[in-house]
């Protein structure tokens, strides 16, 4: 991957970062890309932020993960005293990631597909948010006090393939409550190998302490036999969108 992607990635919790894109964020940072973190929910100084400096860390991200502070819609101590993410009226959120996303400059937005892999509201709105603040930072006369505009080159959306789904389906998905499908493999336009980045995201997601204690979803993937865990860990898979002719490759 040489010149590797600057990317921004934008995700609701802590661990998701390590979860759903770790193995990507491990893979830029060693190829010199710079990787940023927007994290919406939990606030600085919780257990769960330190957690996630430590990951970040792990994945080789050189700057500390940026909190917007909100409270996750089902953790109310997440962030005492914040709103919920989804209760925040939208222009405000979208605002606070355009500003960051003209400092960054970033040449890819990674964040989860529409239905946020498996449909928690935080994601899907951790989607909508990336996906309207990266057109609006674009647009001159969209707050200029936030920065000089900044397009974007291309959007990519986390996802699960149908068939990973349907083979860790009896280890992970048989018995929870979480409704995934999978994307079908027409849609799904990357999949990235990054085994070799395997030991930096077990790290990560190690780090994340508080939630594979609280989790029984994480305690059952770290469960996983090993190549179930490999599969999973090994590649992760995205649908793309361009903003501009050509975009910009993640790999």
């Amino acid at each position: 991957m040489p010149g590797a992607a600057n990317a921004l990635f934008v995700h609701a919790h802590p661990d998701d970062e390590s979860l759903w894109t770790g193995g990507t964020i491990a893979e830029l940072a060693a190829r010199g890309g710079q990787t940023s973190l927007i994290t919406c929910t939990w606030a600085e100084g919780t257990s769960r932020h330190r957690e996630l400096v430590d990951a970040v860390a792990a994945l080789g991200m050189a700057e500390p993960p940026i909190m917007l502070g909100y409270a996750d819609c089902f953790v109310p101590e997440s962030a005492p005293g914040a709103p919920r993410m989804i209760d925040v009226p939208f222009d405000d959120a979208v605002r606070r990631v355009v500003e960051h996303i003209r400092r960054l400059r970033p040449d890819v937005i990674v964040t989860y597909n529409a239905y946020g892999i498996y449909g928690h509201p935080d994601h899907m709105h951790a989607h909508r948010l990336a996906v309207i603040a990266a057109d609006a930072a674009a647009i001159g006369s969209y707050a200029p006090e936030l920065g000089a505009p900044w397009r974007t080159k291309s959007l990519y959306f986390a996802t699960l393939p149908k068939a990973t789904v349907e083979t860790l389906r009896p280890y992970l998905f048989e018995d929870s409550k979480i409704i995934i499908a999978g994307t079908a493999p027409d849609l799904v336009d990357v999949t990235l190998d990054l085994q070799a980045r395997l030991g930096d995201k077990v790290r990560a997601i190690n780090a994340h302490k508080t939630e594979v204690a609280r989790s029984a979803s994480m305690q059952n993937f770290m469960k996983l036999p090993r190549d179930m865990q490999r599969l999973f860990l090994g590649w992760e898979s995205y649908r793309r969108r361009d903003l501009v002719p050509g975009g910009c490759d993640l790999a």
